[in-house]
């Protein structure tokens, strides 16, 4: 998963779960599903479940709590209303609730099927503390667009998670679908799909985007991609973006050059529209599709760097974890999941290769990449560095490690580098990540798991005893990384250069921020560095503006300010009030020419031909 703000997985065969009171269906072999998105009630869609009938015993229905690739608990059945089990004359069973997610069916041999209504999560966004994230999240908008992440809509019952699905999806005419799960339609009824899926899995790595037809195609190395796109007020098509997808996943197919495990790839992107809709941006993987949420009021540059940000993090996905992952992936349990020790690589990996394979392929300058590495050890520094990246991987999804859960794409990319650098060092140029990934994924690939506690040991009888050491101190133990070794061996150092910024500002990077708890104060940011504006006139992280140059702030009242500051001459009297823990200041200076401290990247003064070489081979492969 990834995250622009920002924020993926898998799973192939499933562990059976539920009482062992239960025996599977006696005359099973598919497990009928119905969605009706034309009879839309109260922004609700009903959904029933056919399961065949049970011989005997009680049987439980579980909607999952969790899903691969989120690394939190969503409870997707706090999203249930009105569920309701029939037997087969059509009379009401009995049945409790177990917890949020789990429904228990006492009686099961009358069971014929359960039904019950789906609210979507789009909509409580911006109610709900712990909102589901957009891109594994559902959406409901009657006559115009459904976005169905499937394991919010429909559920599975105990023992029944390992044999085929059929969904018959009711839908408006006008609306088609873009998804990787392959139609089986017997009477070609416009408005009704009939879809097929082998097990339960491949029902929840398979979402659905239903929208008016917007989709283009291309093909890059022997696979077809799809992209379809939904823009709720027509500002971007499929065609706007076809051009830099292209040239973005034929970069990715060159970097990754023989690893092909799949021969479609579908991008169903959903531009969020209105303050009430999706706001969580970012993507989720699948085998062989992602979801991306991102705001449609992006320009249209900016959107399709969002997009090669994005979709190359997912599609590197198809390498790890789809390919490469341990039992604990490979058994996912929905409700009661088992967490992997790596996501140093599952999500470090493929957010390293995210960004490596734009300097390799040309897409990026060094001194971009440099920027991009700088931008990863800045925001790692938010995170506990002295946390044991496996420890938290085990337990992200309690406390306190799932605090700490966005730092894989920081720390675990930078986890990555040094990684990469040492292999690069210690074999010749010869070894990489890249080049274990694809060693990995020969031994393993989609259907072979790892054991989780072997891993680490596998990789280094594969390359070096300082692989150990590495592992040793600084992912499985607590020791930060110190950046600065590993940038050496390619001639690089950490140093600083003075740059101009705006006064409130650099460039889309505010130094200022609004606290919605109290009223909208405007504050100072803590934690940044701040610009030579701030600093001279004596402001500090924290403080609270209560007025400038006499105009009392508040968000509405600061956003002409920061207009007109554009425009600012140097020797412009400012004179700032600020609430200082309790305490009114009242602080006047020159505005100046706002100057900042910013940490680079940058080229040793003397760099031998050793680590030139290093470097080139590092970045350009």
């Amino acid at each position: 998963m990834k995250k622009t703000g920002y924020i993926i997985a898998l799973v192939l065969l499933m562990q059976a779960c539920g009482s062992s009171k239960s025996l599977v269906a006696a005359d099973t072999s598919v497990v009928k599903v119905k969605i009706d998105l034309v009879n839309v009630v109260e922004d609700k869609v009903l959904v029933e479940l056919n399961p065949g009938a049970f011989s005997a015993g009680e049987v439980l229905f579980f909607i999952p709590k969790t899903v691969p690739g989120t690394y939190s608990t969503d409870n997707y059945g706090k999203y249930i209303d009105e569920f309701k089990a029939f037997d087969y004359k059509g009379a009401e069973l009995s049945f409790s609730k177990k917890d949020d997610n789990t429904w228990v069916i006492p009686d099961g041999v009358k069971l014929d099927r359960v039904s019950y209504y789906v609210n979507d999560t789009y909509d409580t966004e911006a109610e709900v503390e712990h909102a589901v994230f957009s891109p594994s999240g559902t959406n409901i908008l009657k006559g115009e667009n459904f976005m169905l992440n499937l394991h919010g809509f429909v559920g599975y019952f105990n023992n029944l998670k390992e044999i085929p699905y059929e969904l018959a999806i009711k839908h408006p005419s006008a609306l088609v679908a873009a998804t990787s799960l392959k139609e089986n339609n017997a009477n070609a009824d416009p408005g009704l799909d009939v879809f097929y899926a082998s097990r339960y899995f491949e029902v929840t790595d398979n979402p659905i985007l239903y929208a008016k037809a917007d989709f283009v195609s291309f093909e890059v190395n022997g696979i077809t991609v799809n992209l379809g796109v939904y823009s709720p007020n027509g500002l971007y098509s499929a065609a706007d973006l076809e051009e830099r997808m292209f040239k973005m996943m034929s970069a990715q197919k060159t970097f990754l050059g023989a690893i092909n495990s799949t021969k479609e790839y579908n991008i169903l992107l959903y531009l969020a529209g209105s303050e009430n809709d999706a706001s969580g941006f970012g993507a989720l993987e699948h085998h062989t599709s992602t979801v991306v949420v991102l705001p449609e009021q992006m320009d249209q540059a900016r959107l399709e760097q969002a997009m090669v940000d994005v979709v190359s993090h997912e599609f590197f996905h198809i390498v790890t974890p789809l390919s490469v992952h341990s039992e604990e992936i490979q058994y996912f349990d929905f409700n009661d999941p088992k967490m992997s020790m790596h996501l140093w690589m599952y999500e470090g990996t493929t957010e390293y290769f995210a960004n490596l394979f734009q300097i390799q392929q040309g897409l990026i300058s060094e001194d971009e990449f440099y920027e991009r590495i700088m931008d990863k050890i800045n925001n790692a520094k938010l995170y506990d560095d002295s946390m044991s990246f496996t420890v938290m991987s085990q337990n992200i999804l309690d406390d306190p490690y799932k605090d700490n859960y966005a730092n894989v794409y920081e720390k675990g990319t930078l986890i990555n580098m040094a990684l990469d650098i040492t292999l690069r060092e210690l074999s010749g140029g010869e070894k990489s990540v890249l080049w274990l990934l694809k060693e990995l994924s020969k031994k393993y690939g989609d259907a072979i798991p790892f054991k989780d506690e072997a891993l680490i040991t596998e990789i280094v009888s594969m390359t070096y005893p300082e692989v150990s050491d590495f592992f040793a101190t600084h992912v499985v133990g607590a020791t930060p990384i110190d950046y600065s070794v590993y940038l050496s061996k390619v001639g690089l150092e950490l140093g600083t250069v003075e740059e101009q910024s705006g006064y409130f500002l650099k460039e889309n990077v505010p130094y200022i921020d609004v606290d919605q708890t109290k009223e909208n104060a405007v504050f100072i940011r803590e934690g940044i560095t701040l610009n030579s504006f701030f600093t001279s006139l004596g402001l500090k992280g924290g403080d609270v503006f209560k007025s400038i140059d006499g105009t009392a702030i508040t968000l509405e009242s600061i956003r002409p300010i920061i207009g007109q500051s554009f425009s600012w001459p140097a020797d412009k009297m400012v004179t700032i009030v600020v609430d200082r823990d309790g305490e009114e200041l009242i602080l006047s200076g020159a505005a100046g020419n706002p100057m900042v401290t910013v940490a680079k990247i940058v080229s040793k003064e003397t760099v031998t031909d050793v680590q030139l070489k290093l470097r080139q081979i590092w970045m350009k492969g």
